[in-house]
């Protein structure tokens, strides 16, 4: 299942769920990329949010506005849903109305593997090469991966950092998360970690606490749409 979490509420850009993109609401556009993947649900915290997915046609639950993240929104949907423990569950953020759904299939298909393997995986996220101008941009999560490709370290500053100018590689992560609905409920009862704070990257708990992130390289020409000038270098991109 894809989860959806929708907040309306958002400091660097208000209602940002609900922008219009291309005629449809962000949240809306972003369900639409992606349900022919799997049954979507959108998770919000807005009534309005419920009523425009209703009038699309899309399933959507209300959560809790106390939520300090997606990801506990969307384990609240996972038990107002009611569903096994087994499911495997994609985390797909409102504010990515271009993913490719091939980006998100390659992270449902890492979780079913590693289901399969019964191995230490408790995340599987998605990564993509990017040049050192587009490092440089703090909007720009990167990820510096181990020799098995799980994650060492998320940061919004250019790591690794390039002490002797050599030739360097930069890897930027997609927001995109899968879990079983039973390492979901893992992630979600850890102690919150100072470092999560610091960088503003909820994935970092699951780091600080020794738990293990599974990444996949992808090819994506899409980004997370955080301001007004996102939205609007967005469209200009994509309205073709």
């Amino acid at each position: 299942m894809i989860i959806i979490p929708a907040r309306l509420k958002s400091s660097r850009f208000e209602h940002k769920v609900l922008a219009d993109i291309l005629g449809l609401p962000m949240f809306v556009k972003t369900a639409k990329q992606v349900e022919s993947l799997d049954d979507v649900v959108i998770a919000t915290d807005s009534q309005k949010v419920i009523d425009v997915a209703k009038e699309h046609n899309l399933k959507a639950v209300l959560t809790s506005e106390k939520h300090n993240s997606g990801t506990d929104r969307i384990d609240e949907a996972c038990k107002v849903l009611d569903l096994d423990e087994n499911e495997v569950v994609i985390n797909v953020q409102a504010d990515e109305p271009f993913i490719e759904k091939e980006v998100v299939s390659s992270v449902i298909e890492r979780v079913k593997l590693s289901k399969k393997a019964n191995d230490k995986t408790m995340i599987v996220s998605a990564y993509k090469k990017i040049d050192s101008e587009l490092a440089d941009d703090p909007n720009h999560v990167k990820v510096v991966l181990d020799s098995n490709k799980n994650a060492i370290y998320f940061s919004r500053a250019k790591v690794p950092y390039n002490r002797d100018h050599q030739r360097t590689e930069y890897f930027g992560h997609l927001g995109i998360y899968g879990f079983t609905v039973k390492s979901l409920s893992e992630f979600c009862s850890l102690d919150f970690a100072p470092i999560e704070d610091i960088e503003k990257l909820e994935q970092l708990r699951a780091i600080y606490h020794g738990k293990q992130i599974a990444m996949v390289e992808v090819e994506s020409s899409s980004f997370g749409i955080d301001t007004e000038a996102d939205l609007k270098r967005a469209i200009e991109i994509f309205k073709n």
